[in-house]
């Protein structure tokens, strides 16, 4: 096309939301001029699928639950009063909270104010408020966040090695819907052992968002943690970072909790419109749709110029590919549904990977983030006339053309600032398009059963391990593996067996040594 044509197609797809601030630019996505009309029916499907999951229908029929995330930021659309009594006093108490802790009402036992706070959880319970608090971060924040998110050991002491002396000063938040998961309750192990080794009581240190009666919601009340937040059944872990999941840690960290779910409730109406053209959500999910052929065949390449954006792609790896990633529809025929995400932030991609992105394999399409305001205040020039953010503007507008004179596409999210709303509304965009996205290629995008399969299969390996450990005890010499695994009537598992043993091995406080290194099968490993 001309750069007439490209302008003249940039006026008729520009969809524009004064409202919020922002702007969604599909002009360089490269559908036919049939295509909104042949997924317009698709799309108003879409549209009344969308409709009744907001009104409380069961939308998660695999495990038999209401979807309301939507409901966080607009309390009046829950289904019934008690839910909405739920919303609005767990904001109130997550304001409360924090409040006390910033005045000091609530100080650490030796009477001093909390300086940090220590998150532990993991997918959607770490990475929407990783994110936020990146975003959103000030050197004037009343408390610095730190974050265990794995069942790393060698993580997790980096992070106490990071707070030292300051342990005493940290709060700690842990979050788990059933308090079962795994790595978040072993990071709460080493977090009590640390705060132990410190002369600390964790108890007085610990507050719990988590499910009433679950394990985390017992052990809280038990040992009389500070205080509990709910989870509720109906909201997800991948979009719960505008329940109390988000909101604590963010209020915590001096964010404008209230901001954020204003930006996200009005992103929310905006992104309610039946009308397709004027609906940033239902444009990203059909041009996910029209990219894709509607079935994943193209990666989503991220691409926010602006730093606070930065983990911006993470959330959504696991917004977008937890729920659009799928082996089965909802009539149960196998579809193998899926769209992979991956980001880094401009103008590090154009010395990262834009070379590949311009002239190599063309399996992308490409949304780019533009941030209008540079930063609060004045920017110094560095040529005359020209500002840092000047070039970043360059880059972006440069790495746009450059990829569209290569026939990559790409489309355009522009918001004006960086704000607390701002962030609300980017995550409620998203989610919002996730759910279109879903309906469009009639897949389930709120359960998660290939996650519950790896935390099975990591079930067997730990019995597994226990099991290892007994024969080696019981036998007192060195054995194979191939020996091992016969001795426990599955030979079929001497690799298996082989991988635990090896790991066992290289750790020397765990008791075990091996000798031999030639052939893997000869190997001989014993207790100390």
């Amino acid at each position: 096309m001309t750069k007439a044509e490209l302008w003249q197609r940039y006026g008729t797809y520009l969809c524009t939301c004064p409202e919020i601030g922002l702007s969604l630019d599909i002009s360089r996505m490269n559908f036919p001029d049939d295509f909104f009309t042949r997924m317009e029916p698709a799309m108003q499907r879409a549209f009344t699928a969308m409709a009744e999951l907001e009104k409380g229908t069961i939308a998660n029929p695999d495990e038999g639950r209401m979807v309301g995330h939507y409901w966080l930021r607009n309390s009046a659309l829950a289904p019934s009063p008690d839910l909405r009594k739920e919303i609005d006093d767990t904001v109130a108490q997550v304001s409360k909270f924090s409040h006390r802790v910033h005045t000091g009402e609530l100080a650490t036992p030796a009477g001093e104010r909390f300086r940090n706070f220590l998150v532990i959880g993991i997918g959607g319970s770490a990475l929407g408020p990783q994110f936020v608090a990146d975003a959103l971060s000030s050197p004037q924040d009343p408390m610095r966040p730190y974050f265990l998110d794995n069942t790393d050991p060698d993580g997790m002491d980096r992070v106490f090695g990071e707070l030292g002396s300051d342990l005493a000063r940290t709060l700690v938040v842990v979050i788990s819907k059933s308090g079962s998961t795994k790595e978040t309750r072993n990071g709460m192990l080493e977090a009590q052992a640390a705060y132990k080794r410190a002369g600390l009581e964790f108890a007085r240190y610990a507050v719990a968002v988590t499910g009433l009666d679950s394990e985390l919601d017992k052990v809280a009340v038990s040992e009389g943690w500070i205080e509990r937040f709910p989870m509720w059944d109906w909201v997800g872990g991948r979009t719960s970072v505008t329940s109390a999941v988000g909101l604590l840690p963010a209020a915590l960290q001096g964010i404008d909790i209230l901001a954020l779910l204003d930006g996200a409730g009005a992103c929310d109406e905006i992104t309610r419109r039946p009308e397709t053209r004027k609906n940033p959500a239902a444009l990203m999910a059909l041009m996910w749709h029209y990219a894709t052929n509607g079935r994943g065949e193209k990666d989503l390449v991220v691409l926010p110029y602006k730093d606070r954006l930065l983990l911006f792609s993470r959330y959504l790896q696991q917004l977008i590919m937890e729920s659009i990633g799928k082996e089965l529809d909802l009539d149960g025929t196998v579809v193998c549904q899926g769209l992979t995400v991956y980001g880094n932030k401009g103008s590090t991609d154009q010395h990262a990977y834009v070379q590949q992105l311009r002239e190599g394999v063309a399996n992308f399409f490409v949304t780019f983030i533009e941030v209008l305001q540079d930063r609060q205040g004045t920017s110094m020039q560095v040529e005359d006339g020209i500002t840092s953010g000047d070039f970043l503007f360059g880059f972006f507008q440069g790495t746009r053309t450059a990829l569209y004179e290569k026939g990559r596409e790409s489309m355009t999210i522009t918001v004006e600032s960086v704000d607390a709303a701002t962030i609300g509304m980017l995550i409620a965009l998203f989610e919002r398009t996730v759910g279109l996205y879903a309906g469009l290629v009639n897949i389930n995008a709120y359960h998660q059963p290939g996650v519950e399969a790896g935390k099975k299969a990591a079930g067997v390996v730990i019995s597994l391990q226990k099991a290892v450990i007994d024969v080696l005890k019981k036998n007192q010499r060195g054995m194979t593996a191939g020996e091992i695994a016969t001795e426990l009537g599955t030979p079929d598992q001497a690799e298996s067996v082989f991988a635990i043993l090896r790991h066992l091995a290289a750790n020397a406080d765990r008791g075990i040594v091996c000798s031999g290194d030639e052939k893997v099968e000869e190997i001989r490993f014993s207790l100390k």
